[in-house]
């Protein structure tokens, strides 16, 4: 599976019933509610990274993702978008490309 997959999966699963589908469930309860599981999710993550667990690890990166992408449904970003700005900084330093955005 893809990351395009992925936001193709949490697209069609945004319209379903929240009572069958948690990525509907979870839209439903709005942005904001989003957000804060995707932060739930990143620090589940870093735990992992910093104890070194590479099972867990990865199964937490995985979670992330997902809650990433549906954070982005929640505010109507497309994936194609980041991905688009990814292809723009492409080839610039990060130390320029961060100093460049102030």
């Amino acid at each position: 599976m893809t990351l395009d997959d992925l936001a193709q999966t949490i697209a069609a699963r945004a319209k379903a019933d929240p009572e069958a589908s948690w990525t509907a469930k979870l839209l439903a309860k709005g942005p904001e509610k989003c957000a804060e599981k995707f932060g739930e999710e990143a620090v589940e993550a870093i735990i992992e990274a910093v104890k070194g667990d590479r099972e867990r690890l990865t199964s937490e990166a995985a979670d992330v993702l997902f809650h990433l992408l549906v954070m982005l449904r929640a505010r109507d970003v497309e994936l194609a978008d980041v991905m688009a700005e990814l292809a723009r900084r492409q080839g610039t330093s990060g130390i320029a490309e961060k100093a460049a955005r102030g």
